[in-house]
């Protein structure tokens, strides 16, 4: 059998959401409706080592520099946007959550997951970036020649959310949560 790690990376279901195909692992577990896109179930993390394996990946070309913006809601702790998605082993993501860093070091930080746990390559000072369960206007910035990542959430930059990586420059792009569910509306991407 293959590992986990290659059977998201080869197989998979496909989603429409914001007029383009979303790579995710089960249909069933996404709803598009009403121009939002709500994860329905709660996965609890499967593999070791540690790093996020529910989302959806847009399905599209891979993205070097670009923003993407969207607006985010928890609807328990926290979710995720990933980006230079390589596979399911080799991959970043902002980790936006309730909790400050330093209350819970692997909350609210960009992280680097490259065949092993996830690493925090951000400072792990700051506020918690969502507060609140509410809508909240997120937009991320990522230039891949200088490798920095900042985002911004309710118009504000938080340090937790503002690094630099420079060894995965280019892959897709992602919506998810570590093992909770959240919801996305308003997604827009710009390569540039």
């Amino acid at each position: 059998m293959l590992p986990l790690v290659l059977m998201f990376a080869l197989a998979g279901d496909t989603i429409d959401a914001f007029g383009q195909k979303w790579k995710v692992r089960e249909a069933g577990d996404w709803a598009f409706r009403d121009g939002e896109l709500a994860m329905l179930v709660a996965r609890p993390q499967e593999a070791n080592p540690r790093y996020p394996m529910h989302y959806a990946l847009l399905d599209s070309r891979d993205f070097d520099s670009f923003t993407l913006e969207c607006d985010v809601k928890r609807d328990s702790g926290s979710l995720i946007l990933v980006y230079n998605w390589r596979d399911g082993a080799h991959f970043n993501y902002a980790h936006l959550s309730v909790d400050s860093p330093e209350k819970q070091i692997v909350h609210n930080g960009i992280f680097h997951v490259y065949g092993s746990d996830r690493s925090r390559i951000s400072k792990g000072v700051g506020a918690g970036g969502l507060p609140t369960a509410d809508w909240t206007k997120v937009k991320m910035d990522y230039d891949a020649k200088s490798g920095r990542i900042v985002v911004e959430v309710g118009g504000q930059r938080l340090p937790s959310l503002d690094a630099v990586d420079v060894s995965l420059t280019s892959g897709k792009v992602g919506l998810g949560s570590f093992f909770e569910t959240a919801q996305f509306r308003n997604f827009k991407i710009t390569p540039r």
